[in-house]
């Protein structure tokens, strides 16, 4: 349920996202090194600065609610499983992308609550855009300070909008695009890196978005917020809306949609 406190903090939220973005641009737009994790994935000075900041604010804002991020050191699910409440945070999503200088990685901050996400804000750094989703109020786009509504768009067949991974697409998307084709006759596609992916359902530029790999918890919490407080679905293969603070951080495969009852999973077959 939305209470005032909710919408404070998604305020307080906003501004600390904006703060690490600042952050993460210092880095970006000057020399910077890339070291590799354990599983081989990147880290930058970014990751780390980001991280810092929000952590500390967030634990200034609400320092009685854990916060788990990304480059948090690794916790065992014995030390969160009775969370019932706690932060989820990607202090830089899309790395890679921060890499590649093509501007398309994202802040994501997100509030669990009983393992969904109900508030979510998620902020492009290179733009300034900031997606906000609130559980029972509504999901925006703010851009130079204006904050705007937005909704999913209906999908009932026809040509489709189908969103791809910048980084990671795989045969298993390939092959959910060929199914498209043959019911429906010809889609498009849009392909961005991070949870930009998720934003753009969100927006109503897009209707669907197959995510058939890899994931974790903190690459969908805030954007997932944001597409269903916009009306959409983030659905694993189940039909079920994800959920978090499970044993394993890892994700199933998923489907973000918007509106319309179209059946996407029949594409999976």
């Amino acid at each position: 349920m939305t209470t005032t406190r909710h919408s404070a903090w998604l305020e307080a939220a906003v501004h600390i996202a904006a703060a690490a973005g600042q952050c993460i641009l210092d880095v970006y737009n000057r020399p910077f090194s890339v070291e590799h994790k354990e599983d081989n994935s990147p880290l930058t000075l970014a990751d780390r600065c980001a991280h810092e900041l929000i952590v500390a604010r967030l634990n200034a804002l609400t320092p009685e609610i854990p916060v788990l991020s990304e480059e948090s050191a690794k916790l065992d699910y014995s030390a969160r499983a009775a969370w019932q409440r706690f932060w989820l945070v990607d202090p830089l999503d899309g790395t890679r992308e921060f890499i590649k200088r093509n501007g398309e990685f994202t802040v994501n901050i997100a509030l669990i609550e009983n393992q969904q996400p109900v508030l979510g804000v998620v902020q492009v750094p290179v733009t300034g855009i900031v997606y906000i989703g609130l559980r029972g109020s509504g999901a925006w786009k703010q851009q130079q300070g204006k904050r705007q509504p937005i909704r999913v768009r209906p999908y009932q067949g026809g040509r489709a909008t189908v969103v791809a991974s910048r980084s990671h697409r795989g045969e298993a998307v390939d092959q959910f695009l060929v199914r498209l084709a043959a019911r429906e006759g010809s889609y498009e596609t849009a392909s961005l890196g991070s949870s930009l992916k998720l934003c753009l359902i969100a927006e109503g530029a897009a209707d669907i978005y197959p995510r058939l790999g890899p994931t974790s918890e903190w690459d969908t919490a805030a954007a997932q917020c944001v597409v269903e407080a916009a009306g959409g679905r983030v659905l694993d293969l189940q039909g079920e809306a994800l959920r978090y603070n499970k044993t394993d951080i890892l994700n199933p495969w998923f489907l973000v949609s918007g509106a319309g009852d179209y059946d996407w999973r029949a594409l999976l077959v």
